[in-house]
């Protein structure tokens, strides 16, 4: 949901000033294409918009469309950037067709408040949507957030409502988005189960100069990002006030008092920095005994993997643990150390890049291998 991060602020102002405005919304791709089924922008009538739905050649003929596509209702709209003859009448090298939902506040505004609801308390969210049809735009939610229809639009026939409802649910369940056709009213019609996953969420133990360009590139993902240290006169809101939280944190206190301080989901990255033996183990230990390590989506290590070791060895004494030196050896096998891919990174910047990189690639399970390559695996293996 990191479109959300550059949506929601522009949202809340129009919404302040009461002015309509169209948000788009991609609800399926043919063939090559920037942006996915999901990708959200918001257009005001000023001009300004937020989000984006390709690499810069679709907003502004978007943009210049919406309004008068939207004065009779949501409507699902085909962009092209390859037209039958070859043209690229929007300039894109990408050559697929993009399908955007366009609907103005009346329909969107509930949407972004449930979508808001979820970016806030990182959580996963299903939302399904009629695509056609005189129902067109009433939805269903499925997540903690609220409830299943969560005060958007209700249609009279109680069976529509269960049918969205169930959809919304199964799209949650399988973790996946789900687009499908049902009868409804006697005629087939377009349901899309548009699946987000809970909002990313960083945990940087450190509040050393190196963690600022981690915290603001993790930002500008749209990440969820606290920073905790143990250093009170560097763990302060004025040195990181991009980040969620900032928390000074007892070292001499933890592993056993962690709990009122940190406390990690399985979706959360950790990354330990602080450049101190003592601090690096006690969180270490804090981490290790609250998660047992597999719970989390990633945990990363700065520094050389001989340090690491000797870290985990450390933390297991803390724990009193039996065996530390073979429990530091299983933890090792199951943490990121030293953090980061190997991108030939020496300045803090590029560090923090190399780190982001590896933990977008655990999130998401993908290979980090250079797209040409997997391109080309993907072209032989289409061969006949």
């Amino acid at each position: 949901m990191t479109d959300l991060e550059h949506v929601l602020p522009l949202w809340h102002e129009l919404e302040k000033s009461g002015a309509d405005y169209v948000l788009a919304t991609i609800v399926a791709v043919d063939g090559p294409s920037y942006r996915k089924a999901g990708a959200r922008m918001l257009l005001a009538r000023d001009g300004r918009r937020a989000g984006t739905v390709s690499g810069g050649c679709l907003e502004a003929e978007v943009a210049r469309r919406a309004w008068w596509l939207t004065e009779s209702g949501p409507v699902v709209e085909r962009y092209s950037t390859a037209e039958d003859d070859g043209d690229r009448p929007y300039g894109s090298g990408c050559g697929g067709v993009v399908f955007l939902l366009l609907e103005r506040r009346a329909t969107a505004a509930p949407l972004l408040e449930g979508l808001e609801a979820a970016f806030h308390a990182r959580t996963p969210v299903s939302i399904a949507t009629v695509l056609d049809g005189p129902q067109m735009c009433q939805r269903a939610f499925a997540g903690r957030t609220g409830a299943s229809i969560n005060g958007l639009q209700v249609d009279d026939d109680r069976s529509l409502q269960s049918s969205l409802r169930d959809f919304a649910d199964l799209a949650l369940e399988r973790c996946t988005t789900i687009d499908q056709r049902i009868l409804i009213s006697g005629k087939n019609t377009r349901i899309w189960a548009d699946y987000r996953p809970a909002r990313p969420g960083l945990w940087i133990f450190s509040a050393g100069d190196d963690a600022k360009p981690l915290l603001h590139f993790a930002r500008e993902l749209g990440w969820f990002v606290a920073i905790a240290d143990g250093r009170s006169h560097l763990a302060t809101r004025e040195r990181f006030s991009e980040a969620d939280t900032v928390t000074v944190l007892p070292i001499a206190d933890l592993p056993a008092k962690a709990d009122a301080y940190f406390s990690l989901r399985r979706t959360d990255a950790a990354v330990v920095m602080t450049h101190s033996f003592e601090q690096d183990s006690r969180v270490l230990a804090s981490l290790l005994a609250e998660t047992k390590s597999v719970s989390l989506a990633y945990l990363g290590v700065l520094g050389p993997q001989r340090r690491t070791r000797e870290l985990l060895a450390e933390a297991a004494r803390l724990l009193d643990l039996s065996c530390p030196t073979e429990r530091a050896e299983e933890w090792l096998a199951q943490t990121h150390a030293p953090t980061g891919l190997d991108l030939g990174a020496e300045t803090p910047a590029t560090i923090a890049l190399s780190i982001l990189a590896e933990i977008q690639k655990a999130l998401t399970s993908a290979s980090a291998q250079p797209l040409s390559k997997v391109r080309a695996c993907k072209l032989e293996v289409a061969q006949p």
